[in-house]
């Protein structure tokens, strides 16, 4: 709940500098020289890609809640059996060892979104950020796939 009251913060602070920032390219535009103009057109330019991004990182997380909603019902989400260090950090050496185990199983079941959101979970865990993102993303593109199959046994 924290995470996402963070997210909601955090983009109603991002919403309120885009509309900001795109008034005063607005207001530059409506000055009239071509200098100003064409700095009011720059200024429009980073609102429109921030909302842009925002956009696109709200679908994944609405979409990776789906998955993970999804998998839970179906009793499937990755148990959180990790050693941990005594500040509550995952201990690196527990977490290598999921993943190895995470990375066979996806390996084994390459078409199985429900393989890909625990590879996902796993990278996350050895702190491989990036990674996590991209089989997250592979696992959500799998589910949203033509013919995915909705269940683990594929009815």
């Amino acid at each position: 709940m924290r995470a996402k009251i963070t997210y909601v913060v955090t983009a109603a602070v991002l919403v309120f500098y885009f509309v900001l920032v795109g008034s005063r390219g607005v207001l530059l535009i409506e000055h009239g020289t071509p200098v100003t103009v064409a700095f009011g057109v720059a200024v429009l330019v980073l609102p429109a890609i921030g909302v842009w991004f925002l956009w696109k990182n709200t679908q994944f997380v609405r979409r990776a809640n789906a998955l993970a909603a999804e998998l839970d019902a179906e009793g499937g989400l990755p148990v959180d059996d990790l050693l941990r260090t005594p500040s509550g950090r995952i201990d690196r050496a527990s977490a290598d060892a999921v993943f190895e185990r995470r990375r066979e199983e996806t390996e084994d079941s390459p078409d199985d979104w429900r393989c890909w959101f625990r590879l996902a979970v796993a990278y996350q865990d050895a702190r491989d950020t990036p990674r996590a993102r991209k089989a997250m993303q592979r696992a959500i593109a799998l589910r949203r796939r033509p013919g995915a199959p909705t269940s683990p046994s594929g009815v």
